[in-house]
């Protein structure tokens, strides 16, 4: 009997089908990934998409509201170049097939499909031709041809997967880096899969059992690439995405508001939702700029250069982990290879990554016009055992110094995961007792014993160690971000207002923060500061020193001088806090953080 139509329903679950096929193939098209960078993750992203669809696949009452809700979750769960691209095809798809409340013929299909392609082609910046775009229009060109011929689905659809499939073997010709690594498009292979589930539940409907016989499947002679990721000085380090929420948003108003700051830009949108996905070296300047289109729902940055080291590059079998409160210049964390784990900023309902997609320069920007003060929040359990179990696959050993645990969850976090890790690796989770630049001299000396060939638990033993011969001296220009970010009250905010007390806070032995001395003047709590670093110099002597500030570049300067003709030696570094750091301590604030001999 020939299937000339298809209800909605039968349709939706020919699409969960769809996405369990992409499922099932996540790793190898994780393996043939080389373009647009060859970051393995293409099956992962894609992966990523149709796990969304899935997740939220509870049937409704109305055909209706099942598309809706692909199409939305489609936009939520896209990640990378081709889950973006498709999840916009899907929106296209489902946006034609939406005005329908009748089953869906042969002609209504494939009209749909078609449809959908300039969708896909309008969500990239520069659309690529030899990718998942080169399938979708090909095989919505092939239905076209064979529904003059046939008005069976199925019929229609088993033949137009043929020439999907000499498509897809197509696109390792049109492209260089394909050429080079004989392997096809992994996100035009990951479209051909979809296809594939699509195809097999109509036909035998069967959901759970997808089996590879059903239609001719083998894939395309493919190999394995043979030049595996490059990242050059001149590429855009970071992958950057976005969902966003608004009411009718334009993506071509959104890439005119992102151009300039990278490539790779695609844009899937809705009415409410837009994805976004763009190769930067600024996500913190994506992000300021997207804020204006409406709330930020999700924020993904990945390190494309630190991902290819830790794949390809790796200089050490120890790999050292910390987190964003660790003030240390970029160039000694690409130096050392170290990762380093950003904390969650929450500002106006939008989570921002401390350093990644907020700098402290954006955030001084903030401050001063919010009505709600921001947030802090650890790092995500589920993230972190993630990256834990990501190192461990390339590293022997991995030592984490985190900041101070009385401050923060976040050494708690590094803890819980390290106790869930089930690969054979051997990791340490310390816990500074420190934070901002006392943090980073500590992990900036853990890098350099790495970096010298020191064995695992010598390196270990010494930073435990040194951590009590580190310390910090902030010096507080306004107490009035301390009370709005509640690490003082009110009631102390008004009396240093009344009384110009200008703290100096330090860390104690435990980890705590404590005010170390009370000014009521700047230049008091300078001679303060100085007084006991002079002292500490001359009865122990001082190793070395660090200067960080937020957003008080000439009160550094004059804490340099001060340092060197103290101690003869300039500063390892110097350098803005981090916008965590500087929501507590405010504009305006100056430390130095010294270790001791």
């Amino acid at each position: 009997m020939k299937a000339t139509t298809l209800n909605k329903n039968t349709f939706y679950l020919s699409l969960m089908a769809g996405a369990k096929s992409v499922l099932r193939h996540e790793d190898a098209l994780n393996a043939i990934n080389v373009f647009p960078v060859a970051d393995g993750d293409t099956g992962t992203n894609l992966a990523s998409l149709m796990q969304a669809i899935l997740d939220e696949s509870i049937l409704q009452r109305d055909d209706k509201d099942k598309l809706k809700i692909i199409a939305d979750r489609a936009l939520e769960g896209a990640r990378g170049n081709s889950g973006i691209i498709f999840a916009q095809y899907l929106n296209g798809l489902l946006l034609e097939l939406d005005d329908s409340e009748s089953d869906i013929d042969v002609d209504g299909l494939i009209d749909a499909i078609e449809k959908a392609v300039p969708y896909a082609y309008d969500a990239v910046s520069d659309p690529v031709e030899g990718t998942i775009i080169t399938l979708m229009r090909d095989w919505s060109e092939a239905l076209t041809t064979l529904k003059h011929k046939t008005t069976d689905l199925v019929v229609i659809l088993s033949e137009s997967f043929d020439s999907l499939r000499i498509s897809l073997a197509a696109t390792t010709e049109k492209l260089d880096v394909l050429r080079q690594n004989n392997v096809v498009d992994a996100g035009a292979k990951g479209f051909f899969h979809f296809v594939e589930g699509f195809m097999q539940y109509l036909r035998d409907g069967v959901m759970e059992e997808l089996h590879e016989d059903r239609f001719d499947t083998t894939d395309p002679e493919e190999g394995k690439p043979e030049n595996r990721e490059r990242f050059e000085d001149g590429d855009y380090r970071y992958c950057t995405e976005a969902l966003i929420t608004g009411r009718n948003l334009s993506a071509t108003t959104i890439r005119q508001t992102l151009h300039g700051l990278g490539n790779s830009m695609v844009v899937a949108h809705n009415e409410t939702k837009a994805r976004i996905h763009i190769h930067t070296n600024a996500p913190h300047e994506v992000f300021f700029r997207l804020r204006d289109f409406g709330q930020i729902e999700q924020q993904k940055v990945d390190d494309m250069k630190r991902q290819h080291e830790v794949r390809n590059a790796r200089k050490y079998e120890t790999a050292l982990v910390t987190d964003s409160i660790a003030d240390l210049p970029q160039e000694l964390v690409d130096k050392y290879q170290i990762q380093q784990i950003p904390l969650v900023l929450t500002i106006e309902g939008s989570d921002y990554y401390d350093k990644l997609t907020i700098t402290a320069e954006n955030f001084y920007q903030f401050m001063e016009g919010l009505q709600d003060y921001p947030k802090s929040a650890q790092p995500n359990l589920k993230h972190i055992q993630n990256f834990f179990s990501y190192l461990a696959t390339y590293y022997k050993q991995i030592i984490v110094i985190s900041v101070s645990s009385k401050m923060s969850g976040t050494h708690n976090v590094f803890e819980q995961a390290r106790k869930a890790l089930d690969k054979n690796v051997t990791l340490e989770v310390i816990d500074s007792k420190q934070n901002s630049g006392a943090q980073g001299l500590l992990v900036m000396r853990a890098a350099e014993m790495i970096d010298e060939g020191r064995a695992f638990n010598e390196i270990v033993d010494a930073v435990n160690t040194l951590r009590d011969k580190a310390r910090i001296l902030v010096s507080v220009k306004t107490l009035k971000y301390m009370v709005r970010g509640g690490r003082v009250s009110k009631v102390t905010g008004v009396i240093g207002k009344i009384t110009n007390l200008k703290p100096v806070i330090s860390i104690d032995e435990t980890g705590e923060g404590i005010i170390f001395a009370k000014g009521f003047s700047v230049k008091m709590s300078t001679k303060k500061i100085f007084a006991h670093f002079e002292r500490v110099h001359r009865e122990h002597g001082i190793e070395r020193y660090a200067i960080v500030h937020a957003k008080a570049p000439s009160r550094a300067s004059e804490y340099i001088e001060k340092a060197k003709a103290i101690t003869g030696m300039d500063p390892a570094y110097a350098m803005d806090i981090s916008s965590i750091v500087a929501m507590n301590a405010g504009i305006g604030t100056v430390a130095i953080a010294y270790v001791t001999k």
